[in-house]
């Protein structure tokens, strides 16, 4: 091997490849080395160096310098699989190091194909796998279609790096809202809270550093442009958005949306709360599946219990816990429940019966 050949060689590597050149040559001076260790089996230590500039190889078995020609014989077979091998190390550390960086960030892909339920996701330089407890509820996926992810993980297996993906993980609404809405990513909107249950429904609590900026509209958008880009992105998962507050009194009620509440019973010391909604809002409420309380519980940070104001009626026979009322005061514009906010942004564009997104 020449020197000029050498110099294309480690020049095209850190091109291509995009490998530090200093690793490039290391991986050649350790192949050279071990190659020459077993052609001359000598027991006096075999130390080889490339100088960086012209590319000249020197080697040397203790203090006496080995002869280029002798080595040249050596070095184009015996150490051609040991430097493959180092450059493939290094090609991996530094994908490794690329995605380990963006962790937590949207990657688009190609779907590659399928490995049971196991999808393997074209990324460009190496592969991403979408396991099924990543995937989005009643997705149906196919061969080259595009798809979009955040990268969950990533890991070393041999010579390969293994990026895990996600399209069921909470952090992968909270990086569309930022990519689909510039106040997020400029930081005068913040997102206080989020719960999803993947495929069915998501909760998120926003809040706004700038008084003038209606915080749960410019999540909305435009007739609902921002919102339906989002619901489309995560095929027609629901998305209620309410307005964070650091009042429990007024973030509870809001976060149980569409259901109405007429009265919370709190109780700080171990954030429990008791929420007492009509009668014929208790299935609301609820849920399906109990889903709708379950993820305000999860926004908010509090157990919640849910009984009837017939329940309470029965209750305050028996004890006369104070109940915070929610009045009319607390039902204006500014506190307007997120369901009809959307249903009124969205009106026949996205939505169900309940109006919610």
């Amino acid at each position: 091997m020449d020197k000029e050949s050498l110099l294309r060689l480690v020049d095209s590597l850190h091109r291509d490849k995009e490998i530090a050149k200093e690793v490039v040559f290391q991986g050649i001076e350790a192949a050279l080395t071990t190659a020459a260790r077993k052609h001359f089996r000598s027991q006096i230590a075999i130390t080889i160096q490339i100088d960086r500039a012209t590319g000249e190889i020197i080697a040397m078995e203790g203090e006496h310098r080995i002869d280029p020609s002798e080595l040249g014989r050596i070095t184009a077979q015996t150490a051609k699989q040991v430097i493959v091998q180092k450059i493939r190390e290094a090609e991996r550390d530094v994908i490794y190091e690329d995605y380990t960086g963006r962790k937590g960030s949207i990657v688009g892909g190609t779907i590659q194909r399928f490995e049971d339920s196991t999808i393997i996701v074209n990324l460009g330089k190496t592969e991403g796998f979408l396991y099924k407890s990543e995937q989005i509820a009643n997705e149906h996926y196919n061969t080259g279609e595009r798809i979009r992810a955040i990268i969950f993980d990533a890991k070393k297996i041999g010579t390969r790096v293994k990026i895990l993906l996600s399209r069921a993980h909470p952090d992968f609404v909270r990086r569309l809202f930022e990519l689909e809405v510039p106040e997020i990513a400029e930081g005068t909107i913040e997102i206080k809270a989020l719960a999803r249950e993947a495929g069915h429904r998501t909760k998120i609590a926003v809040a706004s550093s700038d008084a003038n900026v209606d915080c749960v509209g410019a999540c909305v958008g435009v007739r609902g442009a921002r919102i339906k880009n989002i619901v489309d992105e995560l095929n027609g998962e629901k998305i209620d958005i309410i307005k964070w507050s650091d009042e429990s009194e007024t973030l509870l009620p809001n976060a149980l949306k569409p259901a109405e509440v007429s009265g919370i019973i709190l109780s700080a010391n171990n954030r429990s709360v008791t929420i007492v909604v009509p009668n014929d809002q208790l299935s609301l409420a609820i849920g399906k599946r109990g889903q709708n309380v379950r993820l305000a519980s999860r926004l908010t940070g509090w157990d919640i219990d849910i009984i009837t104001e017939t329940e309470l009626e029965e209750k305050q026979k028996l004890s006369n816990a104070p109940v915070t009322e929610v009045s009319d005061a607390d039902k204006t514009p500014a506190n307007i429940p997120v369901a009809a906010e959307v249903e009124s942004a969205v009106a026949g564009t996205v939505g169900d019966k309940d109006g919610i997104l």
